[in-house]
């Protein structure tokens, strides 16, 4: 994996970690950032990190680009490769799978998909050798995933399925973007789910919509309190499924400021995850279940 850096304008660099997108990517990249945050440089105003890249904005009459691209292919040197304990979260995110609204919003918008005589769900199942949707389902919220980046729109996180390269659900985006997609919608694309934070432009398949708001500027729950972006790089999510029962009284909470998400404190371990990521990640489910 080799690292490529370049200078944007007299204000940046851009870390390319790799060319190709994955966790052993984005874990090297995290630890590369985490450390760099550790340090507290001065002259170093923001830290962005990506699914396998990050850039680094800085005031070069603090810190010289020179003496700053040298310490970060230090920091690569020491740190790059190392194992990787986060201290991070685990959010239970509920998902009403197959819903209306974005099943009326995808017969809007068959012109622009792969295969038009199949729901996005129903052509997610086939392409990844599922023999229906109720398995595509359980494969997609079987396992956490991680938050690798946020942005897009304000909010939205990108996020990678925490198993091995080769059981990672790949979906291609539609073939041409849709003008519409639901809030809240629960999105993939390639290899990365997301979550639509607002309504709005998108190409990724839509597999159903989650009630609880991740972008708020009025912050009324609770979870939004600290800030209006809910998730943040390196946060694992997992996807409960939810009939449209439990899922119209989350909507009614969230209406009524009561509603709040399942979050809980985790470390996660790169070592002990790649020893047994299937061992290791139904350790990290137990943390919501004991709670």
């Amino acid at each position: 994996m080799t690292i490529r850096y370049t200078f944007g304008g007299d204000e940046f660099i851009f870390v390319e970690i790799s060319e190709d997108m994955s966790l052993d990517a984005f874990f090297r990249g995290t630890a590369i950032t985490r450390e760099l945050t550790r340090r507290n440089i001065p002259g170093v105003s923001e830290i962005c990190p990506a699914n396998a890249s990050y850039q680094v904005r800085y005031d070069p009459d603090v810190i010289a680009p020179d003496t700053l691209l040298a310490l970060l292919k230090d920091i690569e040197a020491q740190v790059g490769e190392a194992d990787l304990d986060i201290a991070t979260r685990i959010i239970e995110v509920p998902v009403l799978y197959n819903d209306p609204w974005t099943h009326e919003t995808l017969m809007r918008f068959r012109e622009r998909h792969q295969d038009p005589d199949s729901t996005d769900l129903e052509y997610a199942a086939r392409i990844n050798g599922m023999p229906d949707v109720d398995a595509f389902i359980a494969a997609h919220s079987g396992s956490p995933w991680f938050v690798s980046m946020v942005g897009f729109v304000a909010g939205l996180p990108f996020m990678f399925q925490m198993v091995e390269r080769e059981r990672q659900l790949q979906v291609p985006k539609y073939l041409r973007p849709r003008t519409d997609t639901p809030k809240l919608t629960i999105g993939h694309g390639g290899c990365f789910g997301c979550i639509y934070s607002v309504r709005g432009a998108g190409g990724y398949q839509m597999f159903g919509v989650t009630p609880a708001p991740i972008f708020d500027p009025t912050q009324r729950l609770d979870y939004l309190r600290d800030f209006m972006v809910f998730f943040q790089p390196g946060d694992i999510v997992k996807f409960k499924p939810i009939d449209r029962d439990a899922y119209d009284e989350a909507v009614a909470a969230v209406d009524a400021g009561t509603f709040s998400l399942r979050v809980r404190p985790v470390t996660f371990s790169l070592a002990d995850f790649r020893r047994d990521p299937d061992a290791y990640n139904r350790s990290l489910v137990e943390v919501l279940d004991a709670n």
